[in-house]
């Protein structure tokens, strides 16, 4: 179905205080919830998301976080694969999957300060408050 089409992945864990902001809304980060592209990670002082992404991405956000999730675009056979996300604050664990392994610029990071291009296959980033 065509709603399906704006599913980039899902979580996969969640633990304390972890919810994901669409639009106006406020979902309990849960396993299983599906997340879409605009979504923002939010985890409190004991939360914690695991994710994994359509294209087998993993992406765990630690407590304190919140991680906008601006654009995912998975269309292999198309050429279309790009993961853009903005770190605002916390820490995050990005472990790449199949967009990074077949065009590895078109993954990136923002942060307040710069953005991270993925070269790799996992990268750690913190961002402080302030």
């Amino acid at each position: 179905p065509a709603a399906d089409a704006a599913v980039i992945g899902s979580v996969k864990t969640a633990r304390g205080a972890a919810a994901i902001v669409r639009g106006l809304e406020t979902l309990p980060a849960r396993p299983g919830l599906r997340l879409l592209e605009g979504d923002t990670i939010e985890t409190g002082p004991d939360g914690a998301v695991g994710a994994i992404l359509r294209d087998d991405a993993v992406l765990s956000v630690g407590p304190s976080s919140r991680v906008a999730l601006q654009r995912f675009l998975f269309a292999p056979a198309e050429g279309k694969l790009s993961v853009v996300a903005r770190m605002l604050r916390g820490t995050a664990v990005y472990l790449s999957g199949v967009i990074a392994k077949l065009s590895p610029q078109s993954v990136r990071f923002e942060t307040p300060n710069a953005s991270i291009g993925v070269r790799g296959t996992k990268f750690l980033v913190r961002v402080d408050e302030g």
